[in-house]
């Protein structure tokens, strides 16, 4: 009974250090593949919120500086998705999958004990949000929020189509004469493609100039964008070519989120119709912003988000006190 007695209290003990584990605001988390850099900002109180880059293969550092201005009401979380950033950049292609990206959220999930939270995919990374919502159908999910979504390559394409037909005549002769003959590298067709992207990507600068955040943070890997998606913006040559949530868009049962700028390669106008396809889905067009609506309208962009939050908030106290009227 006593030797019974003491393992019952090691037991006791072992639960109560777990329980009391300090969450570190800076780390690694391990993953398929190598180890996934995360950082958390802010002191707020509310539902943590979880932000996914875009890419493949982008980082998450030049989203810090916008998307800390949520971090007076709740812990904002960045990571860097394995091949990016500050996270492990192995070579190994078999790592390139939806799938393994998708993990990389459990496991952040229950490294840093996420048993609530939203969760915010920007541009590709809200083509690993909606297959972990679809695929996994998570519980403690209280929110999904789209930024500049790619939710299916053929949507995209059509949009980049019909973007770049609005493009000077010179260069879509351009690009389309040297896609034609597969030289993506040629000065001319990359002065081509930065016109668009300076339309498009982001309207702050193009290049984009990286901000303190992204000091001695290795740059774009272009291996995975490459083979995930392709060379370009506008060109889909890679694993993603026939990505297609949005016929399961109305499963999704957690309040959804579209925002998007009214120059984003996400237009304003394929929003509509995933809000249309969707439950329960709200949206929000930001003005004089491209895709990169964190860089171009930071103010915005957290004014958006938090009205939404708060949305939910509201919600989730009158559904309470209704709950609470009939019991009692």
């Amino acid at each position: 009974m006593k030797k019974s007695g003491f393992i019952l209290g090691i037991l006791l003990l072992i639960i109560c250090i777990s329980c009391n584990e300090k969450i570190e605001k800076e780390g690694f988390v391990d993953v398929e593949g190598g180890k996934i850099w995360y950082k958390i900002i802010g002191e707020g109180k509310g539902i943590p919120l979880l932000i996914l880059h875009g890419g493949p293969g982008s980082r998450s550092c030049s989203m810090i500086t916008g998307y800390s201005l949520l971090g007076k009401d709740r812990p904002v979380i960045f990571y860097d998705q394995l091949g990016s950033g500050n996270s492990d950049r192995p070579t190994d292609t078999t790592l390139w999958r939806t799938d393994r990206f998708v993990d990389e959220i459990d496991h952040l999930r229950n490294k840093l004990k996420l048993k609530e939270l939203h969760i915010l995919g920007h541009s590709c990374g809200s083509t690993f949000l909606i297959e972990y919502m679809i695929s996994n159908k998570p519980k403690g999910v209280k929110s999904v929020i789209f930024s500049s979504p790619m939710l299916s390559t053929r949507d995209w394409m059509e949009d980049a189509n019909y973007l770049l037909s609005q493009m000077p005549e010179a260069i879509q002769d351009t690009i389309n004469k040297y896609e034609a003959i597969k030289n993506y590298t040629a000065p001319v067709y990359l002065a081509a493609t930065d016109s668009f992207y300076a339309r498009h990507l982001t309207m702050k600068s193009w290049p984009y100039i990286s901000n303190t955040e992204c000091e001695n943070v290795p740059e774009f890997n272009q291996q995975v964008y490459n083979y995930m998606w392709g060379p370009t913006e506008f060109k889909a040559t890679g694993t993603l070519i026939d990505f297609d949530r949005t016929p399961d868009l109305n499963t999704i049962e957690e309040p959804i989120l579209f925002v998007t700028g009214d120059n984003d390669e996400a237009r304003p106008e394929t929003m509509y119709k995933y809000q249309k396809m969707a439950k329960n889905a709200d949206l929000e067009i930001i003005e004089n912003a491209a895709h990169m609506t964190m860089i171009d309208q930071p103010q915005k962009v957290a004014d958006a988000i938090n009205r939404f939050l708060k949305k939910l908030k509201t919600s989730d106290s009158i559904a309470l006190s209704r709950y609470l009227f009939s019991v009692f």
